[in-house]
């Protein structure tokens, strides 16, 4: 799904008075979570889940075409781990 077939969905649910609304409230709500996220942050919704940002090491890797070995450099990452709730209405 598409981040306009999910402004769509939105809109539909009634939520948002028209789909112009409601994109532009989801584009607020996402640049919201980036801001927080590069602020170094967490973000819990509880029992939906949790966004954090993680440190990733420099490492060795290989070339896969040629064998030969590089050098990966540290990164930033985003890890989700869904919560409790959300995983159990999954199942």
């Amino acid at each position: 799904m598409t981040k306009k077939d999910f402004t769509k969905l939105l809109f539909e649910k009634g939520i948002f008075a028209s789909k112009a609304e409601a994109e532009r409230k989801f584009e607020a709500i996402l640049d919201s979570i980036e801001e927080v996220l590069k602020s170094g942050e967490e973000l819990n919704f509880i029992g939906w889940g949790k966004f954090e940002v993680v440190e990733k090491a420099a490492r060795k890797g290989r070339n896969p075409k040629t064998g030969e070995e590089i050098q990966i450099e540290a990164k930033k990452a985003i890890k989700f781990k869904a919560g409790k709730t959300l995983l159990e209405k999954m199942n």
